[in-house]
């Protein structure tokens, strides 16, 4: 169907990786293979990679605890898992869902259409010998895949060849995950040179990461502040971004805690950790649109980079000078795209990787600009897109519930063990008394000060005693909505007593419930049921 102004409307789709593969296909695709994307960037997207769980990358030096990680998030050990101090885990272990337990090697592994593991091929022997599936029946795996990598040497170890691109593997593997878990051990914070290039490498996926400092319990309070200023400092220094990396700190592992001091924030930062994980399969479809749109932004300037190449080439003599030059200027054609075509200077490819791969190539062969192909990419970008968002919002509606389950995240969920559980507005939740109780007696004497009438002190009176608590008026408008349970603008004894306990709660560090819970409604408030007439 086309629009009067003889453009196509925007497809229309059935699910948003429908929507995704069919675009990619139709409209992106034929741009990247004409101005040869796939051998400067990133290998052609297949069906698997818009079908696929979302997966989850833990990165780290050797000793790290991603292995322990893994198994701890499971709560049960996966075939082909090694853990040890010395550099044990060797190899890339994609940990996913099966019916049974099995290993599937790395050179069956890229050819399974099924798997998003195909264009790994590219990187060879060396790097595929390196490489397995783990499959297992898992709780956890129904939802989310973790990729366990290599631990980063350091020091002379690092200068050992892996035989293979190690940066180029991550980096290949971060464009298509959905979680890229940095891990760091607080005991022996050392960044070595390959960690370093290995962050770099991420560079453009800052939003898809976050830092694990693990082991956090084998040092006191003091000495985690300086591990944790000298981590800050030193992400900052290479990460080179203004915002600041979320970092969660904690000792990942089922093990009772050596210096339990932290434990409060130890559980405080898991349940976070947990919470970001446990949103990825919500949030999947959104993680691909978004990696659809930053890699046909690249694409688009892809194109103008090559086509203004072969714009330059002479037609007959001098083409190797003229290549060379081209090469060792290309800084400046950067900017006159940018210019020419209002493109972001982050929308560009790293320049000296540009110049290292334009040196193999033959201008040549290179494509003029075919301005059809961007005006297809632009129209997905401007209409498409905006559709497939809306299918998305919908999808998310419709799955509001769609976590990832089982392993260590049931433990932290329900029961008296739960993050937060008796703390807070939930102290006395799995108690007969009203816990308010306890302090009512001191609460009653400044309540009889107020001079109430009737059993009841107004509005004005409370807040004259409220305000004392020096908390801001927005909070205590929020208690004050909590306690008056009856909404007669009045605080009874029990009303008073509550409102007071709730500035307590609020003055102690936690958050005031939504909703008044049950257990501390006043006893005169409670509604009994027949059988309690």
């Amino acid at each position: 169907m086309f629009r009067k102004n003889g453009k196509k409307d925007p497809e229309l789709f059935q699910n948003v990786s429908e929507g995704l593969r069919k675009l990619y296909r139709t409209k992106l695709f034929p741009l990247e293979d004409t101005y040869r994307f796939h051998d400067f960037h990133s290998p052609a997207l297949e069906d698997a990679d818009f079908d696929n769980k979302p997966m989850v990358l833990l990165v780290g030096q050797y000793s790290t605890g991603k292995t322990t990680f893994i198994r701890h998030l499971m709560e049960q050990d996966f075939p082909g898992m090694r853990i040890g101090p010395e550099p044990t885990t060797d190899s890339f272990i994609a940990v996913m869902h099966g019916e049974q337990d099995g290993v599937i090697p790395g050179n069956a592994l890229v050819v399974d259409p099924k798997k998003p593991f195909r264009k790994l091929n590219a990187f060879g022997n060396a790097f595929l010998n390196r490489f397995m599936c783990a499959q297992m029946p898992n709780a956890v795996l129904e939802s989310i895949s973790i990729i366990d990598t290599p631990g980063i040497l350091s020091g002379e170890k690092q200068r050992i060849s892996r035989g293979y691109d190690f940066a180029a593997v991550l980096e290949w593997f971060a464009e298509r995950v959905d979680r890229i878990i940095l891990l760091f051990d607080a005991h022996k914070l050392d960044i070595s040179d390959e960690f370093s290039e290995v962050i770099r490498a991420l560079k453009n996926h800052e939003d898809k990461m976050r830092v694990v400092l693990n082991k956090a319990d084998q040092i006191s309070t003091q000495q985690l502040m300086r591990v944790y200023g000298a981590l800050m400092w030193s992400l900052g220094k290479i990460i080179n971004t203004p915002e600041v990396v979320r970092v969660y700190i904690g000792s990942f592992w089922a093990q009772p805690l050596l210096v339990p001091d932290n434990r409060k924030l130890f559980e405080a930062e898991e349940q976070d950790l947990f919470l970001d994980i446990q949103s990825l399969p919500r949030n999947a479809a959104l993680r691909k649109l978004n990696d659809l749109i930053k890699r046909a932004r690249l694409a688009k300037v892809q194109a103008y980079i090559i086509s203004s190449l072969k714009k330059e080439m002479p037609a007959m003599f001098g083409k190797d000078g003229k290549k060379k030059e081209l090469i060792a200027n290309l800084s400046e054609i950067y900017h006159r795209i940018e210019k020419e075509h209002q493109i972001s200077p982050g929308d560009f490819p790293n320049l000296a990787k540009m110049q290292e791969l334009l040196n193999g190539q033959d201008f040549t062969k290179f494509p003029v600009l075919r301005p059809k192909l961007l005006e297809a990419v632009e129209d997905m970008l401007a209409n498409d897109i905006a559709k497939l968002m809306i299918l998305v919002r919908q999808e998310e509606a419709d799955m509001p519930s769609q976590k990832v389950k089982g392993g260590a995240f049931e433990g932290t969920m329900n029961g008296p063990f739960g993050h937060g559980y008796g703390e807070g507005a939930s102290e006395g939740i799995d108690e007969m008394e009203w816990v308010v109780g306890r302090d009512k007696p001191t609460y009653d004497e400044i309540f009889y000060t107020l001079s109430p009438i009737n059993g009841k002190v107004s509005g004005a009176a409370a807040k004259k005693e409220m305000v004392k608590s020096k908390l801001p008026n927005t909070v205590l408008g929020k208690i004050w909505k909590l306690a008056d349970v009856d909404k007669d603008g009045f605080l009874d004894d029990e009303e008073f007593a509550l409102a007071n306990h709730l500035i307590k709660v609020k003055l102690e560090g936690h958050e005031l419930p939504g909703k008044l819970p049950e257990h501390l409604v006043p006893p005169s408030k409670r509604v009994r049921g027949p059988e309690e007439e």
